[in-house]
């Protein structure tokens, strides 16, 4: 697989991923995929944060996008950089797609940013069972930190995971 960016030409793909896999949409928003929910995933960041702090990137066998990460650089600090996600296409899960796309995000974060030192990202519990493992088995642990989620009217709890990445020149 290659990872590398998503582009305008993409969207349609990104799209099309999303909506293979309506539960996750549902556990995290309460609805089903919107039609314009690529074009979101592309756009949004968190407040004060750069546009290009933010990266959508697409795992790719060949030209069929299998997997699609959102990636934001210095996010909550400078050293850290946050998932926000890591979906795989319905027809492409449970073969590993996501343990490779994940080792590839990591080789991206520490060959692009050598200043990021930790990966961070948010399980929400009502998408737990699903993502808390899969996290946990690519070496991430929660923080024991967790704030309360809201998406309309789901309501639930984001705990944070993180990860610590080698040193430079420590593999």
């Amino acid at each position: 697989m290659e990872l590398r960016p998503i582009t305008p030409a993409d969207v349609d793909a990104v799209q099309d991923l999303i909506e293979s896999d309506p539960g996750y949409t549902e556990r995290i928003t309460g609805y089903p995929p919107g039609e314009a929910d690529a074009q979101s995933l592309l756009m949004m960041r968190p407040d004060g944060l750069a546009e290009d702090a933010k990266v959508v990137l697409g795992a790719f066998a060949g030209r069929q996008l299998v997997a699609v990460v959102d990636l934001l650089r210095g996010f909550p600090n400078e050293r850290t950089a946050f998932i926000g996600l890591l979906e795989v296409h319905s027809d492409h899960q449970g073969r590993g797609h996501g343990r490779t796309t994940y080792e590839l995000v990591q080789r991206y974060v520490e060959s692009t940013w050598p200043e990021i030192r930790t990966m961070r990202l948010a399980v929400v519990d009502t998408n737990a069972q699903v993502a808390a493992g899969f996290w946990q088995r690519q070496g991430f642990q929660a923080t024991g930190e967790a704030r309360p989620y809201r998406y309309d009217k789901l309501e639930s709890t984001a705990r944070l995971y993180e990860k610590q990445l080698p040193e430079e020149g420590g593999g």
